[in-house]
């Protein structure tokens, strides 16, 4: 496909005084803002433009994206800087990506505060769908506030000051990637975090669970004394592909294989990366792509580039191509709407899955993404398949049901971050209304996950069955609202443990679990939090259980691992085991 790029100007102003201009609609920017192939919700901005009219575009977005009633709305926006130097305050709301266009993170530099905040009392222990990739932040002294939880990845930044993970109130977790900080991260009352491949000065404070991976100037670890477990290389990662400009043309730009990597590589002036010309791939639209015309595209050897928007699909997305890039970008979000899968990906080498929202529908699924067809048995060790910032849903936008939300039966499959959600609150919720199974199964051997969120499930949220597996960092919190202790009992086991190896496993490892509960609705006990092998117990690092305020004061997990480790409840909501 020929990309046609009109470069927006920004030309439309709405005078509220002599002294002064604002745009107060978002529909004010339509056809002036984005005359662009990629989409009528991507922006795209060079530092040319007057950054009064940006910062209109930026804060306008953010008035509509920020509140909580866009939690579960329709809107997806990507805003992309070409190469140069801007004065802005980038504000990210929901279903909001924030991109630079340049080879490096320096080659975009915004000065101003990065902000997303709580919308009262400091709480974003719901902000989430939301991303920044490949920008400089200079603060000029200021303090950068990025107050996520879950799906908020950040990747490929380069912070000059220092920020804040959180709105000085509730905070539950996120994402920090290949990305330098030239000042303190403060972490205060976040309670886990995931850190790898960092270039940081210091790291002050946090919760529960704080893993750092390949990270400089880390924390000590003194687990359990205190939160924080360090690794201090990464065994092997490639890092995500990311989309740039080169004064033509764009391309997207895939990193190799790191093998033991510490911290960030994007300072070299010479990389170790492959690229792709934009023409190389099929570029997908919400109002006019379905899975027939992406299948069709993919089977004449295109890659995917998903535009921001919904897209729902009545058959699944094939994958068959070794080597297959599909990336999204605003948040792109595909659903199942004929109770299929939504990712099929074959038993092949080297594909790549980026930066993607995938909904379960009313018709219930077997699961949404599927590596490998059952019984894989090929070795992929030496062009593994990755999956990165890869998000499912079940429930809370409307109605949906699956058995389980991801299959790897793949070997040598790396994630890297993913959160497998079945929805706690919005619509369509509930233990009869969202129905599922399992959050993640993996089949295939030596896969591994760089952070794991998993949570609400009716059964195991993970159930691992693959030899050689690897996981480094693990939140998940147990299902919200079983009804009664019979309805969350199998066997003659009390309640589902949250992690689970089955017993054929004979070597798996695992650093950093915590594992929460909160019941609502019974007294539900639950045996032990995580269930493996007895040979493999050794092997499972740094774990910790808490029992959540607000739930049923009769409810209780009792034990950390196979019947081992402290109970919590109602007097004791905190148990950790090295």
């Amino acid at each position: 496909m020929k990309l046609k790029i009109t470069f927006l100007l920004i030309i439309y102003s709405l005078a509220i005084s002599a002294q002064s201009q604002s745009i107060t609609n978002l529909s004010a920017f339509s056809g002036d803002f984005t005359n662009s192939s990629f989409g009528e919700n991507t922006f795209i901005f060079n530092p040319g433009m007057d950054m009064k009219d940006i910062q209109a575009l930026i804060d306008t977005l953010y008035n509509q994206q920020h509140p909580r009633s866009s939690e579960f709305g329709n809107n997806r926006y990507a805003l992309l800087f070409m190469p140069g130097n801007y004065k802005l305050d980038i504000k990210v709301g929901y279903y909001t990506s924030i991109i630079g266009l340049g080879d490096s993170p320096n080659d975009v530099l915004i000065d101003g505060l990065l902000i997303s905040k709580g919308e009262k009392n400091g709480n974003v222990t719901c902000n989430f769908w939301r991303s920044v990739e490949n920008i400089t932040l200079n603060s000029q002294g200021a303090l950068h506030i990025w107050g996520v939880s879950q799906a908020a990845p950040m990747r490929r930044v380069h912070i000059n000051g220092s920020i804040q993970l959180h709105d000085n109130g509730w905070a539950s977790g996120g994402f920090l990637a290949d990305s330098k900080v030239d000042g303190t991260i403060f972490a205060g009352g976040q309670q886990q975090w995931f850190t790898r491949n960092v270039d940081m000065s210091k790291w002050d404070r946090g919760s529960w669970n704080m893993l750092f991976m390949g990270v400089t100037n880390t924390p000590e670890d003194k687990w359990p004394d205190n939160p924080y477990t360090v690794i201090p290389e990464t065994p092997l990662i490639r890092e995500k592909p990311y989309l740039t400009f080169n004064g033509k043309d764009f391309v997207i730009k895939i990193p190799t294989i790191k093998v033991n990597s510490k911290s960030i590589d994007w300072l070299s002036e010479i990389r170790d990366e492959t690229s792709l010309k934009i023409s190389d791939f099929y570029i997908a639209n919400p109002h006019t792509d379905d899975a027939k015309t992406i299948n069709t595209a993919l089977a004449s050897g295109k890659h995917i580039f998903f535009t921001p928007g919904i897209y729902n699909l009545l058959e699944s997305i094939k994958v068959t191509r070794s080597g297959t890039v599909i990336m999204g970008i605003g948040l792109a979000t595909l659903s199942s709407a004929n109770g299929n899968k939504v990712l099929e990906i074959s038993d092949i080498d080297g594909v790549s899955i980026c930066g993607l929202i995938l909904d379960a529908g009313k018709i219930s699924s077997e699961t949404l993404v599927e590596v490998g067809e059952p019984g894989s048995k090929n070795n992929h060790s030496a062009d593994p398949t990755f999956l990165f910032d890869i998000f499912t849903r079940v429930g809370g936008y409307g109605e949906g049901k699956t058995s389980s939300c991801m299959i790897i039966n793949s070997n040598d499959v790396c994630v890297d971050h993913t959160w497998l959600w079945r929805a706690d609150h919005g619509n369509n919720v509930g233990w009869n209304e969202s129905k599922t199974k399992n959050g993640l199964i993996v089949n295939g051997n030596r896969v591994t996950v760089y952070g794991l969120f998993c949570e609400h499930f009716h059964e195991y949220q993970t159930l691992w069955n693959g030899n050689d597996g690897k996981v480094y960092f693990y939140q998940s919190e147990m299902p919200y609202d079983p009804p009664t202790p019979e309805a969350y009992r199998h066997g003659s086991f009390n309640g589902y443990a949250s992690y689970k190896v089955s017993e054929k496993v004979t070597s798996h490892e695992a650093w950093a679990l915590g594992i929460y509960c909160v019941f609502f609705k019974a007294p539900i006990i639950v045996d032990q939090a995580i269930e493996t092998p007895s040979i493999i117990e050794k092997n499972i690092h740094h774990k910790l259980i808490y029992w959540l305020y607000g739930g049923n004061k009769e409810s209780r997990i009792n034990s950390i691992i196979n019947g081992k480790g402290g109970h919590v409840d109602l007097n004791t909501v905190k148990s950790v085991m090295e």
